[in-house]
């Protein structure tokens, strides 16, 4: 099965995969491993046809932690965040994860998804 998701274990990958946004806005789902809601996001997600930076809790707590520290979003799972440059312009958590709803949100910051 093909998914977007590139997993991000450490800080050091999350940087790489922030750097790696050629300017664009990118989306880090938080997901939990063990919550029956973050498996539904999870499948939500799944059908996105462009990178999402997964980060699973139980094995990134530190990245997480990272994320709630540098842009000063409370920590929530399932959550997904979408970070342009150094401000989280748009999030959703629990079950208002949509697929279609990241699309238009990158859409509306001006990303070409």
């Amino acid at each position: 099965m093909n998914t977007p998701f590139v997993e991000i274990h450490t800080v050091d990958a999350l940087e790489e995969f922030l750097k790696n946004t050629d300017n664009s806005s990118v989306t880090l789902f938080k997901h939990s491993n063990t919550c029956g809601v973050s498996s539904r996001a999870y499948r939500e997600l799944s059908t996105l046809q462009f990178p999402v930076g997964l980060i699973v809790v139980q094995q990134a707590r530190p990245v997480s932690d990272e994320i709630e520290r540098r842009w000063q979003v409370d920590h929530e799972t399932p959550q997904v965040l979408i970070v342009d440059g150094n401000r989280v312009i748009w999030n959703a958590s629990h079950f208002k994860i949509k697929a279609a709803d990241v699309q238009a949100a990158l859409q509306a910051a001006g990303n070409n998804i």
